[in-house]
């Protein structure tokens, strides 16, 4: 039984297979089990794969599930315990599994682990989707250990500590297969985007850690699905948020915290509506009339989830500050320069 399940979920992304699947069998063929996941792909991905790595296992799905339920159907063809969610974006080092299996039997209360995710293109600065680990601000405003919205850090050594951490990047996800599937694995009402934060926030909701494991290092392209002012991308952000603080927030702040983010989104639709940017201001509307629209549905599945749920507050999750306020207004560019804090 191999350690490790690699499941890379591809969709009409032969260009990227041929880039970087070679690393991934080259560093990991030895302790993992490889599964692309084929999301109906029509440029000939399938065949390519069995035809250039036979050894790896072609899940072929008839539609295209998306990152969500592409991973949560091939994680059921998976044999070992513990599962890699990998974009097929990324170019993995030697020896990158041995610090993530040590970490992963270290502690059975650690459900979900991250490597370093570095820059591809700029391969001494951390990359965007993931960096040194995942944050979430009082808000639930996503931000990363090595960057802070647009602002990417230079990998120095600064974040070479594991630490618990909010959430695990996607990009790069290892998970208990047991406790994945347990939790009902990906949102598939998401679609795209934030899914990876959702499913750690469970995680923790259910008395589990996520964990940073720096002495693991992976290089992520990133951006491949959509471009970063996608109306599409920023619809399925905003909307996305909003789903997941209300499935998962603790009752107490979910009240205030919720307002507070609708009020910084209204913000934000008037920062784009002054400056003309039409699309954006759809995209924000049809993300907040959508949540409102999934109210009833969304309150049945958090009674469900708070039914399970063990930890008593979100302090694990959360940072006391708003991550708006110290990097707009004070200027704090780095994750070093926040405070541990709500000053």
């Amino acid at each position: 039984m191999p350690d490790f399940s690699i499941i890379i979920v591809t969709w009409n992304a032969l260009h990227h297979l041929k880039t970087y699947l070679p690393s991934v069998w080259d560093h990991s063929r030895n302790e993992a089990e490889i599964i692309i996941a084929d999301n109906a792909s029509t440029d000939g991905t399938a065949e390519w794969v069995a035809a250039n790595f036979p050894e790896m296992s072609v899940v072929t799905l008839k539609y295209n599930y998306g990152y969500c339920g592409g991973n949560n159907r091939a994680a059921t063809h998976a044999r070992a315990e513990n599962l890699i969610f990998l974009n097929n974006d990324v170019e993995v080092t030697a020896g990158w599994l041995d610090p993530l299996k040590k970490m992963l039997h270290s502690d059975a209360n650690v459900a979900a682990v991250q490597p370093k995710l570095r820059s591809w293109s700029e391969r001494s600065y951390f990359e965007y989707a993931g960096a040194a680990g995942g944050m979430l601000d009082r808000y639930a405003y996503p931000f990363c250990r090595g960057r802070i919205f647009d602002t990417p850090e230079e990998d120095t050594g600064q974040y070479d500590e594991p630490c618990d951490i909010s959430w695990a990047s996607g990009a790069a996800l290892v998970v208990r297969r047991e406790p994945f599937l347990e939790n009902g694995g990906f949102d598939e009402t998401f679609e795209f985007h934030m899914e990876e934060i959702d499913l750690c926030w469970r995680l923790w909701n259910r008395g589990y850690r996520v964990r940073f494991c720096p002495d693991s290092v992976v290089y992520h392209l990133g951006g491949g699905s959509l471009p970063p002012d996608s109306p599409r991308k920023i619809y399925y952000n905003y909307r996305n948020n909003l789903k997941m603080i209300f499935k998962n927030m603790r009752l107490r702040h979910l009240p205030g915290r919720l307002y507070m983010r609708i009020i910084l989104d209204g913000v934000a639709f008037a920062r784009a509506l002054l400056r003309f940017q039409w699309l954006e201001c759809g995209a924000i509307l049809r993300a907040h009339l959508h949540f409102y629209r999934s109210l009833p549905g969304l309150i049945t599945l958090r009674r469900s989830l708070n039914r399970v749920r063990t930890a008593a507050n979100d302090d694990k999750v959360l940072r006391p500050y708003s991550i708006i306020w110290h990097y707009f207004f004070r200027g704090r560019k780095t994750y070093n320069s926040l405070p541990d804090t709500g000053n």
